[in-house]
Order: structure tokens, then sequence, then C-alpha cells
């Protein structure tokens, strides 16, 4: 009875460590569970994280899958090589600096690419009470740097060197999720945030909508140059509308691509499929963000200097 009542609490916890996404032994060889990195859960891709989960609950036979909220780029691409999450979102310049070892990472990570999906967008808002016109402006201000570990704050630290600025001496940094930070805004225990996200971001429309013209967004045209001296064509001049957030006009900006990642070990045929996904049922994952709407068959296998995992490229041809 004692061997009986062992055995049958064991294939009970066995059984409760699947349902929760515990056991993802078999990922990669014909079915089991997905686990998603995607990032704060006010932001992108976190809401294009869970779409992606339903997609491939519907269509991929055999696995299920979980968005997981996390830090976003670095922390999600460190959780793809240690096997904790097998499908992440990230920022193409913090993707570039792992496979490359450099950055924030000590040496290459054995990562690979399904896609290069939308752009993300950096976002520099401040309040207007703090009287920030530049990036050079955030000196000796209390600036959220975005969470640790996050594509937000790699490239929140670069604008502030290629402003001439010491992040660590010149700013009163803080690292903080995408929630706190706009709720430091409002009640005025920041003066300015960094937020590198697509359009819109539900929770910089909140801000927006809450403070109106109590905070104005940072033109970044001026260190786009440095950036990229520094860093490289990765970063690219863009605009966000005035219609992404009603604001009175566009506003210059700086854009970097993002990309959907892997373990260079995924299994191919999981990889072609999952790219599949991305275009067989992009209407859906329109429906959830319009973000969605700028993957392109053309752009997706453009992830250099990421390499396509061979079951991706075998989709693209």
């Amino acid at each position: 009875m004692r061997f009986r009542l062992v055995t049958a609490l064991a294939v009970a916890a066995a059984l409760l460590a699947t349902a929760c996404g515990g056991d993802r032994s078999d990922a990669g060889n014909g079915g089991g569970r997905l686990s998603i990195a995607t990032g704060n859960t006010t932001g992108v891709y976190y809401v294009l994280g869970g779409g992606l989960a339903e997609l491939i609950d519907k269509h991929l036979p055999g696995h299920r899958a979980t968005a997981e909220a996390t830090g976003a780029s670095v922390e999600n691409i460190q959780r793809v090589v240690r096997g904790q999450s097998d499908i992440a979102f990230t920022l193409a310049d913090t993707a570039a600096d792992a496979v490359k070892g450099t950055g924030a990472f000590t040496a290459p990570q054995p990562i690979r690419a399904l896609a290069r999906l939308y752009d993300n967008y950096t976002h520099v808002i401040a309040r207007a009470d703090a009287g920030i016109t530049s990036v050079a402006g955030l000196r000796g201000k209390r600036v959220s740097t975005g969470s640790p570990n996050s594509g937000t704050e790699v490239i929140a630290l670069r604008l502030l060197a290629a402003a001439g600025l010491d992040p660590d001496k010149d700013v009163q940094r803080q690292a903080l999720s995408l929630p706190e930070t706009v709720q430091g805004l409002k009640d005025g225990t920041l003066d300015a945030l960094v937020w590198s996200g697509g359009l819109p971001t539900s929770g910089i429309t909140d801000l927006v909508t809450s403070m109106r013209d109590e905070v104005t967004f940072v033109p970044l045209r001026d260190v786009l140059p440095a950036l990229r001296a520094a860093h490289g064509p990765v970063y690219a001049e863009g605009t966000i509308p005035n219609d992404a957030y009603g604001t009175p006009s566009d506003v210059p900006t700086i854009i970097v691509p993002n990309l959907l990642v892997v373990s260079s070990t995924m299994d191919a045929a999981l990889a072609e499929g999952l790219t599949r996904l991305l275009f067989e049922h992009k209407a859906d994952l329109e429906k959830v963000h319009a973000a969605a709407a700028d993957i392109t068959r053309a752009d997706a296998p453009k992830t250099d200097p990421v390499p396509l995992h061979d079951g991706a490229g075998k989709f693209y041809g």
C-alpha cells in the first residue's frame, strides 16, 4: 500500500509539473510545452507573445505554449540559452551582442533567428515641468532606463553615452519595468523615461492619455550619428507618427528591428513549423496587435548578424 501511494503521488506530481509547463523535454521532438519569453505586461512583446501562443495551441499539433512575462531582450536570450524558454522576442542590437559575445554577454551565445519582425521605436518621454528638450537635458534628472536586462536598458544606456552623459554619474538612473515607470511619471518620482517598443505600446498610451500635455516626447535625431558610429547601422532614423499617441506632431526617433529567436539546438522541423505559423496566420496576429502588420516575408529572413535557424531557412527557401 505504501509503495502504491508513493507511486501515485509521484505520477500526480509529474502530471502537475507538465500541466504547469515544467516538462518541456520533448518540445523539439514532435510534441510538448513551449515557453515564449516576452517582456513587460504592458508592452507589445507580451501581447504578441500571447497571440503566438494561441496560434501554437491551435495550429501546431502536439504542442501547447505559454507566454511568459520577462524583463525582455537580454533576459530572454539568457532564458533560451539556459533552456528555460524555447522562443524569445529580442531587439536586434541585443541579439547582435549575443552572437558576438559583447555587451551584456561574455561569450557568443548559441541562438538562431526564426524571423525579423516589426521595428521598435525608441520613446524618450519627460514630464513637461522638468524642462527636458534633448537627451543631453537628462543630466541630473531622475530617469527610468527600463527593466534590468532588457533591450530598453541597452539602448537607454547607449543613448545617454551618445549624448555625452555617464549613465552612472550624470543621471539618477532607475531600472524599472514599464508599469512602474509610468506610475513614477504620474506621481512625480521620475522626470523622464526611456522605452523601446512597438507602436502603440499600451503602457505609453496610458501615460499620454492620463497626463496629456503634462508630458512631452523628446526628439532623438541629434544623437543618432554618435549611436551609429559606436554601434553600427542596426540603429536607424524613424518617426513616431502623431496618430500613434495623439501627439501635436510627429516625433523624430530611432528605430531598431525585433527578432524572434530560438536555441541553435531546436529541432529543424519545429523551427520550420513555427516560422510557417507566423505567415500562414499573420492576420490573426494583426488582430492581437497592429505591429504584426509590419512583419513581411521579404524582410523576415534579414536577421544578420544573427544566423537563421536551418528550419526557418528551409521555410524561406
